[in-house]
């Protein structure tokens, strides 16, 4: 791991120093903060890199930022959603976590003890999925320029089936299932930006969908694609999957979940829930003939329980999204030329 020149001080934040300095400090920063949470044999080398043991067969790879405000937030936090959101990346991918990396930006004078929180949360979250933290690197930058924290991570898995599961293999005839309600993250996210409040307190659905994937998996159902549903919400997955699938795919209104806290928020608000980011939810595809027996797998997983079919793929090419009302009416659903909710995730 590599760190450059941070500093905790009486204060209990985290400084810039000169240049020449960071020998001292980077030790200090590691063994004080980090080592202590990530605590394996890889971290004990501090070399710049880890040379990982891997069982033979597909690798998947993937990288993400995380840049959300504010840091923490009902339901979670910035360190549990960087974890949570690699890992579940591989998952939509069909594969099994393994190794994670952790780059760190901290703002000069981040509060010792909100980067220990966070860190602390993301080795819970680490332990929680199974998967080891084996590298990573840390970055100070000046007061003002940073906004207290940012979190770049990357993944490693290894594939859990032989078939690739991606946009591609969606097939005409395949049920979509959506794992539950959608909207809570976004909605609490902005709650706790605002300072609103609500009748009943909304908590963020941030969550590992790894062990649902692989309950489906172990079950022998192999889903034609995955997709987890975060900026952008449900509508703009559905949308960027039937565009890469070139595949129409019908959706019904009255199917989706979506809690009436939120509901109430986004109507005060004048947002769409089927935009709003969710941390916590993923959508399906599977063939007809399994879809019942999905069905009863997910609903025995925590973050499945409230699983359900939504719509299907139809037969057409025109590669759009149609959402059909209980009156029978129907609308494309579009992709939004901005962001409902920015720094969400």
């Amino acid at each position: 791991m590599n760190v450059e020149c941070p500093l905790t001080t009486n204060t209990g934040t985290v400084v810039r120093l000169g240049h020449g300095s960071g020998g001292v400090m980077s030790q200090q920063l590691l063994r004080e903060c980090v080592f202590p949470h990530f605590d394996n044999a890889w971290t004990k080398q501090e070399h710049d890199g880890a040379r990982i043991p891997m069982p033979k067969g597909q690798v998947v790879f993937t990288t993400d930022s995380f840049v959300i405000t504010p840091l923490f937030f009902p339901g979670g936090d910035i360190g549990k959603l960087a974890v949570y959101g690699t890992v579940n990346d591989l998952a939509m991918c069909g594969a099994r976590p393994e190794y994670l990396s952790c780059s760190l930006i901290l703002e000069e004078g981040l509060p010792f003890a909100t980067l220990d929180r966070v860190i602390e949360s993301m080795a819970r979250a680490a332990s929680e999925t199974g998967v080891q933290f084996v590298t990573g690197d840390t970055k100070v930058v000046e007061r003002g320029k940073g906004d207290g924290l940012y979190i770049n991570t990357a993944g490693i898995g290894t594939m859990a089936c032989p078939d690739a599961i991606e946009p591609r293999q969606i097939r005409p005839g395949d049920r979509i299932i959506l794992s539950g309600d959608i909207g809570r993250h976004g909605v609490a996210v902005m709650a706790k930006r605002e300072g609103l409040c609500f009748d009943s307190p909304l908590q963020s659905d941030c969550a590992p969908l790894h062990g649902a994937v692989r309950s489906l998996l172990d079950a022998g159902i192999t889903p034609h694609c995955l997709r987890d549903l975060t900026r952008g919400g449900l509508a703009t997955a559905l949308v960027e999957l039937a565009e890469t699938a070139r595949k129409e795919i019908l959706v019904h209104e009255a199917d989706i979940p979506v809690g009436d806290a939120v509901q109430g928020a986004c109507e005060m608000l004048g947002l769409d829930p089927l935009y709003v980011a969710n941390e916590g939810r993923f959508i399906a595809f599977i063939r007809p003939e399994e879809v019942d027996r999905a069905l009863s797998i997910l609903s025995r997983d925590p973050v499945g329980s409230g699983s359900r079919i939504i719509g299907k793929v139809g037969e057409g090419d025109c590669h759009q999204v149609i959402l059909r009302n209980s009156l029978g009416c129907e609308r494309l659903l579009y992709r939004l030329p901005g962001e409902q909710l920015p720094r969400i995730c």
